[in-house]
């Protein structure tokens, strides 16, 4: 009889239930006020709802959170294309969960009331995974809208429009970083190469991944490195000319920051050892 792991696992939240809805282009989302955390996103077409005395028109590719003890109402009939999920859950009151929480930082979760979803296809798995799991009498039901959550969190900010001509120059800047790290590559370069103002295409980067284009170097090389340590490819100095720092002292120092180790000692720790067995 083989073995298994066996460990608990405690959620801050507690789901109720979730669904999707499909519009017929009759009625209005009812005047209610719940007891319970509703999470809803907008597949198709547009719902306005009202949460006391604020409005909220829910376009495609954006999510709502309605408040507990709030009262909602639809201001509008349904569009005839509207289509959407939502998700009713608590927040667990075990102090013991509570506590745990509080001392690890790792799992706060800041969750804007109305956004854009940055990833939809992701969002949009998950939702279908929820429902399966939901449909099936599962048992992950809180895990998947932990995981919903944590794509909300990740939303546009408000000031960024993500069909607009700063997201697209940040992601091929950003395109740009993942296949051309290896070269002298600064912003400086990248702007050049995009036509455009350093400061800005700077500005528009950070707007859209929540970091400078420095960092984003920085860590698209140190990956790099990882892997040319994993297989045992030449001297700590050897990695860090083939993966764009003209710096070993300067790569060992940004190294260390991201993986809090030097890549000697990953080497050492990680590499594969090639042994002739012969």
């Amino acid at each position: 009889m083989t073995e298994c792991l066996a460990f608990p696992v405690n959620y801050p939240v507690k789901v109720q239930n979730g669904g999707l809805f499909i519009s017929r282009g009759i009625g209005t989302h009812p005047t209610r006020r719940l007891s319970s955390h509703e999470l809803i996103y907008v597949v198709h077409g547009t719902l306005s709802l009202q949460e006391e005395n604020t409005r909220f028109d829910v376009h495609e590719g954006e999510s709502l959170l309605l408040f507990p003890g709030r009262e909602h109402k639809g201001l509008t009939t349904f569009d005839s294309d509207l289509k959407f999920y939502w998700l009713h859950f608590d927040f667990v009151k075990d102090v013991a969960i509570i506590q745990s929480q509080q001392n690890n930082p790792s799992i706060q979760l800041d969750i804007p009331q109305h956004c854009k979803v940055k990833d939809r296809e992701t969002i949009l798995t998950l939702f279908r995974l929820f429902l399966y799991e939901q449909e099936r009498g599962g048992n992950s039901l809180e895990l998947f809208l932990l995981l919903l959550l944590q794509e909300v969190c990740r939303a546009w900010p408000e000031n960024v429009e993500p069909d607009g001509p700063g997201v697209a120059l940040a992601y091929k800047a950003r395109q740009l970083i993942t296949t051309e790290f290896h070269l002298p590559l600064g912003a400086t370069e990248l702007a050049e190469r995009l036509h455009c103002n350093a400061d800005y295409l700077g500005r528009v980067f950070r707007l859209t991944f929540q970091m400078t284009l420095t960092d984003a170097l920085h860590k698209q090389r140190v990956t790099a490195a990882e892997k040319l340590l994993l297989a045992n490819t030449g001297n700590v100095a050897d990695v860090a000319r083939l993966t764009g720092f003209n710096d070993v002292a300067y790569f060992r120092r940004v190294f260390r920051k991201l993986l809090g180790i030097t890549p000697a000692a990953y080497k050492k720790l990680y590499c594969r050892e090639h042994i002739n067995s012969q």
